[in-house]
Parts: structure tokens; sequence; C-alpha cells
């Protein structure tokens, strides 16, 4: 009854096996009867060694991996110590063979990098001097037009100061013809003679003339 109700609350295939004392066998099975719970155990059972079998493989494996790593960066670091002349003691002839060659190879694309920049820096130069060529042709031209317009302002302007002048020079002023227009003296003049004396002069005309003008 009670391994009844272990399986019962516990919701579980139970299984008991008892061997007495005189040599009786009971068994009691709480489900399906005792061969299949005992299958069921034993399957279970190689099913958790094959889980754990797998990943003890899987651990392993990455085990492994981390040591190829470890070990191709420890040879990359000497490597790089070799290329700086580093730790050179331990290698033999032909080692420091190979690392002359490797020295060589890296000197030779070294050298060809830099020329490659160096004919892509000239070449850059090349066209910036080209496209200052063109800019300074271009004002120059610019200044040589702007230098003919101010020529020719500068000739229509003369021109046009040359005609104004012969214009005026043309045409006189009022106060040149009043200049030339002759004076009309009215009254008593008095004149020297030669020794010194006034003389009146009242010429018959000029009284008739002023005695008109009275009338």
């Amino acid at each position: 009854a009670l391994r009844h109700e272990m399986s019962v609350l516990c919701d579980a295939e139970v299984g008991l096996i008892i061997f007495s004392a005189r040599g009786k066998l009971y068994e009691f099975a709480s489900a399906g009867g005792m061969s299949r719970t005992l299958e069921r155990y034993h399957k279970n059972s190689f099913s958790n060694q094959d889980s754990n079998l797998a990943i003890d493989r899987e651990t392993q494996s990455w085990y492994q991996e981390v040591s190829k790593l470890k070990a191709k960066y420890e040879s990359l670091q000497r490597s790089q110590r070799h290329l700086l002349g580093e730790d050179l003691g331990p290698l033999n002839v032909k080692e420091l063979q190979n690392l002359e060659k490797q020295l060589e190879g890296a000197l030779a694309q070294a050298r060809s990098r830099k020329t490659q920049i160096m004919l892509e820096q000239m070449e850059a130069l090349r066209r910036k001097e080209r496209e200052l060529g063109d800019m300074n042709k271009q004002l120059k031209n610019k200044y040589q037009l702007e230098a003919e317009g101010q020529g020719s302002l500068r000739a229509m302007q003369g021109s046009w100061e040359s005609n104004a002048l012969n214009n005026y020079s043309g045409h006189p002023s009022h106060s040149s013809s009043m200049d030339c227009e002759p004076t009309l003296q009215i009254g008593y003049h008095q004149y020297v003679s030669a020794d010194g004396g006034p003389i009146q002069r009242n010429n018959a005309g000029e009284n008739n003339f002023i005695q008109g003008w009275e009338l």
C-alpha cells in the first residue's frame, strides 16, 4: 500500500524487488509490470551516459582547439620577435636563412609600396599644377579684358572732352561780344594840350547831339 501511495503522489513508476531470508522473491511495479519498468530504467541510464559522453567529447574538442590556438599564438609571437631581431640565439642556420628571405621579401614589398605612393603623390601634384595653370590663364584673360575696357572708356571720355572744348571755342561768350562793342560817351570832354594846359572842346556836332537828347 505504501509503495502504491508513493507512486501516485510522486507521479512516477515504482518498481520494488524483495528477496526474503527464505529465498523467496517479491516484486511490485506501479504500472506496466516490472519488465517495463526495468526497460525504462536501463534506457534512461544509457541515455544519460550517452549524453555525458557527448558532453565529454565536445569539451575535449574545445580543449584541443584552444590548445592549437594557443600554440599558434605563441608561434606568431616568436616569429614577430625574430623579425625584430630578438631571440635569434636558438635558431639554426636554416631557420636564419628563412628569416633572411622573409626580411628581404618584406623589404622589397615595402619599397614597392613606397614607390607606388610617391608616384601617386607626384601625379596628384601634377594635376594640381595644371589646375593652377588653367586658373592663372583665366585670371590673366579676365585682367586683359578689364584693362581693354578701361582703355576704351578713357578714349571715349577724352573724345567727349575734346568735342566739348571745340564746341565751347566755336561759340564766344556774351562778355566777349560786349567788349567788342563801341562805347558811347556823352558829356564834357577835357583835352590836354602839348604844353600841359587844358583845352575845352565843345564841337558843334556834340552840342547838337546833347541838345537833341535834352529835348
